[in-house]
């Protein structure tokens, strides 16, 4: 493996995520329910993810881009209207540990996974597989590791705020924060045709 290759390519992918969708939905989250399940549930992803990125070179680029903004906005406006209405409980929480564990975990994945879709980190890994197609494996583990270490910062920070304030504050600035990212999501499919 080419380490300075893997090195530089791990820096931007992570700096790249850092303001990104699936690092705050992922922060969210961990401040509502346990965090390892989130941490796991979000790290799937971005292997699925970083493995369509790498395996689609620079088509990945391709994709439509107003519709994936549209989808994903209208999403993230679904989550903060339950999150709003839905004070004190969380879609992934149940009675059960375990119950609760898998479907955070399985949230997790599913709210990063889509968030991901047409994302400058997943676009950039196409990109950058496209361009060292020597490199596939280095180009896959750099990003799937950067995003994952991004992810585990953002669960530590959410995870560490809902015992600094109260939950139902939290939900709602969680609410406020998904409607926001939905609306530019969809302002920018609306401006950028």
């Amino acid at each position: 493996m080419d380490w300075k290759l893997f090195l530089s390519l791990f820096a931007l992918i992570f700096v790249a995520e850092l303001p990104g969708k699936s690092t705050l939905a992922s922060l969210l989250m961990a401040a509502r329910a346990k965090p390892l399940p989130v941490f796991l549930g979000a790290c799937a992803a971005y292997v699925v993810h970083s493995a369509l990125a790498v395996a689609a070179g620079s088509l990945v680029g391709l994709l439509p881009v107003r519709p994936v903004q549209i989808a994903v906005g209208t999403i993230f406006l679904a989550l903060a209207v339950f999150l709003w209405r839905h004070q004190g409980m969380t879609p992934y929480e149940t009675s059960a540990s375990g119950a609760r564990s898998t479907k955070t975990m399985m949230t997790a994945f599913t709210v990063v996974f889509i968030a991901q879709w047409g994302d400058p980190t997943q676009i950039a890994t196409a990109a950058l597989a496209a361009k060292y197609a020597s490199a596939p494996w280095t180009v896959f583990l750099s990003a799937t590791l950067a995003l994952g270490a991004v992810t585990g910062l953002a669960v530590i920070i959410g995870h560490h705020a809902k015992t600094k304030f109260h939950p139902a504050a939290l939900q709602k600035v969680a609410s406020v924060i998904f409607a926001g990212v939905g609306l530019v999501l969809l302002a920018q499919a609306i401006r950028h045709p």
